[in-house]
């Protein structure tokens, strides 16, 4: 089968791979009818290279058809289409039971002391084939891959693999009160959504970015806009009675604007020998932390940061004083997919598709195109929101 592997930093490739197949009896196959390129994706384009081995196949926002059954697989039948989280789970451990299974203590990686399994993303987390490929080998399937309707186009459906709940999971996080302002801290595709989202529950919706292409959108669903100026943080502050947004959404993470000294030294460690640059990394690695920053600036006082952005660093300093003087609390993690996807398939299948699923995608090609499209997305050329990669 074709599927797009990881070379190097910077460099990705679509290779004939071995076949996905049935390995243990509770697995699935699946045909891949669509599966996007994440944000995550590119800090393992750009960042976690130590911890990939070239030939690794990326992606972890995949859904397609059922093709083949392991015996012991009762929930599902060959035909069923289905969308594929992009945590493995096992739906009954401590953790799980709990509604936390990105902390799955039947996948968890004890031996990196990370948590559970995750499709396409690094030895750090199970180094396990990802979606971008014309097959996938779905894990504890019953659990792991979620049947849904036939009638619908997939756009309604392949984003519950990660980032409909991911926002989802920020906002719930973020706590923000009834008729309250919720900022939201950069307009991809989790921004995106985030945004979306707040409207849908009632909230007012502040949002920062610095492309206007992702501003625009963002503005059909009611989403009040800031550029990403340096008089930001008072614009926030003036349009709140002085106080700033209640509470704060975080879609943006480790690549930040700003910092350029911090970035210089992610991209210089990532281009080191693996046995260099991994102890280095899980120690002493830092982030560009400019959108967490302005994230505590912006709240207001006894206020809400939740972190939906993914951040890597062992050795981030943190404003400590401020957020203490601030009283602020602030929710993050992983997002647990499984927890929050009943609840958002009534929300996709609306026939008014309030969340906009079907209008979020900018570039939808083939999977031989995904390397050029991963610079693309990278980049953020050509209006880039998100991309679909139909294998």
């Amino acid at each position: 089968m074709r599927a797009l592997t990881w070379q190097g930093t910077k460099k990705v490739s679509v290779e004939d791979v071995p076949d996905a197949r049935i390995e243990d009896d509770t697995d699935a196959v699946i045909r891949v009818t669509s599966t996007a390129i994440c944000g995550s994706d590119l800090h393992l384009y750009d960042v976690l290279g130590p911890f990939l081995s070239a030939g690794d196949i990326l992606g972890h926002e995949p859904m397609g058809i059922v093709e083949e059954i392991g015996s012991a697989v009762t929930d599902l039948a060959v035909g069923d289409r289905v969308v594929v989280p992009f945590v493995i789970a096992c739906g009954h451990c401590y953790m799980c039971s709990r509604g936390l299974t990105t902390q799955c203590e039947t996948t968890q990686n004890r031996g990196s002391g990370t948590g559970a399994d995750l499709y396409g993303y690094t030895e750090l987390y199970g180094s396990v084939p990802g979606g971008q490929a014309e097959y996938l080998r779905v894990r504890r399937a019953d659990f792991n891959a979620y049947r849904v309707g036939t009638e619908l186009p997939d756009d309604r459906y392949l984003f519950l693999s990660d980032i409909l709940p991911t926002a989802w999971q920020g906002v719930r996080y973020a706590e923000v009160p009834a008729g309250g302002t919720l900022g939201v801290l950069g307009l991809g595709p989790v921004g995106q959504f985030a945004s979306r989202i707040g409207r849908y529950l009632g909230f007012r919706v502040i949002a920062v970015d610095p492309v206007p292409e992702r501003r625009a959108m963002a503005e059909r669903y009611g989403v009040e806009t800031l550029d990403l100026t340096d008089d930001v943080l008072d614009a926030l502050r003036d349009g709140t009675d002085g106080r700033g947004p209640d509470s704060v959404v975080d879609a943006v993470g480790m690549e930040a604007h700003g910092n350029p000294g911090t970035s210089f030294v992610q991209k210089a460690v990532g281009l080191l020998p693996d046995g260099l640059a991994k102890p280095i990394m899980q120690t002493a690695g830092a982030d560009r932390l400019a959108a967490m920053m302005l994230a505590i600036e912006a709240v207001r006082r006894g206020g809400t940061v939740s972190l939906s952005g993914v951040y890597a660093g062992a050795a981030d300093p943190m404003p400590f004083m401020t957020m203490f003087d601030k009283q602020l609390s602030m929710r993050m993690g992983q997002c647990n997919v499984h927890h929050w996807r009943d609840e958002l398939l009534p929300i996709v299948e609306d026939p008014s598709d309030p969340l906009g699923t079907e209008d979020l995608v900018t570039h939808r090609v083939g999977l031989d195109e995904a390397p050029v499209m991963y610079e693309t997305f990278k980049n953020k050329d050509d209006g880039c929101i998100k991309v679909v990669l139909q294998p």
